[in-house]
Parts: C-alpha cells; structure tokens; sequence
C-alpha cells in the first residue's frame, strides 16, 4: 500500500485536491495523509486590520480574528475527514503548526506521492504562478508532485513529454510506479526537436524499448519548433483532459530565477494536472 500525501492550507481549503487525491487513493489501494500546514506566520487578516483607532495592535481584534482562521482551519479538516469516510479509503491527517515549506518537504520524505494545488503560496498577498514556495516545493520535494488545478476534473489520457534528458526517463519510472490507476489509460509521448534536426525520437530504439514495459500501448508523436510554445500548443488543443508528466525541474535557485523550468511556463498557461518528478 502507498503512502500518498495531499497538501492543505486550512484556510483556503482545495476541494479539488482532495478529489484527485481520493480517486487515486480509491483506485490504488493506497493511504492518504492529509497534510494540513498551519505556518506559524500565515493568518487571512492583515496587519492593518489589528490595528486600534490609536494606532496601536488590539489584543481583542487580534484574538477575534486569531479565532476565526482557528475555526476555518478546523472546518477544513472536518470536510476532509467527512469526504474520506463517506468514499471509504484509509486515510489520516496530520497538522504541521512550523513553517509550512519546511514541514511539507520533511513529509515529503516519508511519501510516494505530493498532491498541491498549482496556486498554493502561503502568503495574503497574491503572488505569481508558481509562487515562490511552489518553486521551492518542486525543485526540493522528496517524492513525485501531482500539481493540481482549482477543479478537479478526471484524467482521459496522459501525455509523457520526453526530450532524452534522463530526468524525463525517470519521471516515467516514477509515474508508472505511483500511479497505477492510470497505468492502462491512453499514453502519448511528445518530443520537440529542432528544425535542423530529424524526426527521429531521441535515443529511439532505447526509449522505445523502455515504454515497451511501462506503456505497451504508447503512441508517438515528435514535433519541430520551439519546446516551450509547440508544446503549449499542442496542450491546448488537447480535448480529452490529459495528465501531463515531466521531469527536470531540479536546479539552484539561483539559476531557477534566471530560467523559469517547463513546469513553471505550462502551471502559469494552463490549467492541467502536471505529474513531476526530478532525479537528484
């Protein structure tokens, strides 16, 4: 049996986590921690909303809406536990009261899988897509990330994109490994090359090979152009609510800040559920 982690803010709760977390676990025979991150610095309210006439911080406005996010916090855990019980799977919940970037990563050590939402930041002011702690959350995760939208909507298909790195080989080996419920759905691996280059997929008879045992059925396609834009155009056009999996998002900061990932472009444009998973 899997261990498969979803990741809550119980103030913005993500009932459509839960649906992609529940289906898998439904279906895979899995287990299901519902991580609940209560950063000890993350509140719904502002600072100027706990300020008095005076100026000064009001311990009575501050306790008010102290208690609120309490009550919100527990009203989210009560809805996951009731969805839990009424789709009968094995679950529990955990609720990390530190800093919610390094609680998640320590949880993610001891999982199969993460399940987030794309737009998950822990911070009141809106942030881009991916937010900081996303980058962070996927660049230093210890398991496979199944990045999910604001709605849930079940997977028809899945699309590998592939380009010869060995990360993209092992997310494969990843995905099949974690996620057996979708192992007999339609697969597609996508490749873009260069104009100059042939229509070849990369190290072809290799990775043919390998899908052989993975994905026996898989079909093939290999564009030409720019990797970024041909491969949000073809997402685009997809009509059967694919799973998009890929690797390579593993690097320094420092370099993430200078050359957003794939992952970053395609959580940013669209709204499909992204499989990823990195090699160290």
């Amino acid at each position: 049996m899997k261990k498969i982690i979803a990741a809550f803010d119980g103030i913005h709760y993500s009932a459509a986590t839960t649906d992609y977390a529940i289906n898998l676990v439904k279906n895979g025979n899995a287990h299901l921690v519902g991580v609940f991150l209560d950063d000890i610095a993350y509140h719904s309210y502002k600072f100027s909303d706990i300020l008095s006439k005076e100026g000064g911080v009001s311990d009575e406005k501050l306790k008010e809406l102290d208690k609120k996010d309490e009550d919100t916090r527990k009203h989210s855990m009560q809805v996951f536990k009731r969805k839990c019980e009424d789709a009968g799977i094995s679950f529990s919940i955990h609720r990390d009261r530190n800093v919610a970037l390094k609680d998640l990563l320590h949880e993610s050590i001891y999982g199969d899988l993460l399940i987030i939402d794309r737009k998950k930041d822990f911070n009141i002011f809106k942030d881009e897509i991916p937010s900081e702690f996303m980058r962070d959350v996927l660049a230093d995760a210890e398991c496979p990330v199944l990045v999910v939208s604001e709605k849930y909507t079940p997977v028809q298909k899945i699309i590998i994109l592939y380009d010869g790195d060995p990360s993209s080989v092992h997310a494969v080996k990843m995905f099949s490994y974690t996620m057996l419920p979708y192992k007999h759905f339609p697969v597609e691996v996508l490749s873009v090359k260069p104009e100059k280059d042939s229509m070849h997929l990369p190290e072809n008879r290799l990775m043919k090979e390998f899908m052989k045992r993975h994905f026996p059925t898989a079909e093939y396609t290999v564009l030409k152009g720019p990797a970024e834009e041909t491969i949000l155009a073809f997402l685009q056009q997809q009509d059967d609510a694919p799973l998009v999996v890929l690797g390579a998002y593993r690097r320094s900061k420092v370099s993430r800040w200078f050359k957003p990932s794939m992952a970053d472009h395609l959580m940013l444009n669209l709204k499909l559920p992204l499989y990823i998973a990195h090699n160290k």
